[in-house]
């Protein structure tokens, strides 16, 4: 850890400590929401490397983070095509609405996805039914060899980050831009195992 990050710690730590004492020392306040925030965020920085995140009021959150760490392991598990082909702009819907909603882009980035596995599976002839899930798809193609286990739990984890998305959870702004950049080269991905 440098030493930069840590005096963030520490600063970040003693502000929201002073203010949480300071809030309390008040006779005529008492130990309320704003003051369990304020201890929650003096001891956010300690726990970072603990813990993924922390839900606070208002719901949860999508971070860019989780999404930069799912491109690696799908590049890594050989799902992206090469950046080199030939990418059509807007040529998925999701890429149209991912700077107004980044909500909706990354629902549609998971419709997109999951037609894909279903031509897959069809491809493959594994019976599938419309209402499957796509945990129940994807074990279905990893089950005949389709899929790799690898490509199966990243894209099972991908799912549950779209599917927090589809659910309305608070995106960060950089996932539109994250689906814009790495989504065509998975779909592209994808339609090569199609193929």
């Amino acid at each position: 850890m440098t030493k930069e990050i840590r005096t963030i710690q520490i600063v970040i730590s003693v502000i929201a400590t002073l203010i949480a004492i300071v809030h309390i020392a008040l006779p005529a306040l008492i130990m309320d929401a704003i003051t369990l925030t304020l201890l929650v965020l003096a001891i956010a920085p300690w726990t970072a490397p603990l813990i993924k995140s922390i839900k606070l009021p208002g719901g949860t959150e999508i971070e860019f983070k989780e999404l930069k760490e799912a491109k690696d392991k799908i590049e890594k598990a050989g799902l992206l095509a090469e950046e080199a082909e030939e990418m059509v702009v807007g040529e998925f819907s999701f890429q149209s609405v991912a700077e107004e909603d980044p909500n909706l882009a990354l629902a549609g980035l998971r419709i997109e996805i999951e037609k894909r596995l279903r031509q897959l599976a069809e491809l493959s002839q594994i019976p599938i039914d419309r209402r499957s899930s796509m945990t129940r798809l994807l074990s279905q193609l990893s089950e005949k060899s389709i899929l790799s286990n690898e490509e199966r739990s990243v894209l099972a984890d991908l799912s549950g980050l779209l599917n927090s998305a589809v659910h309305g959870a608070e995106v960060d702004a950089r996932a539109a831009q994250w689906a814009v950049e790495v989504g065509p080269r998975l779909l592209r991905g994808l339609e090569k195992k199609i193929r």
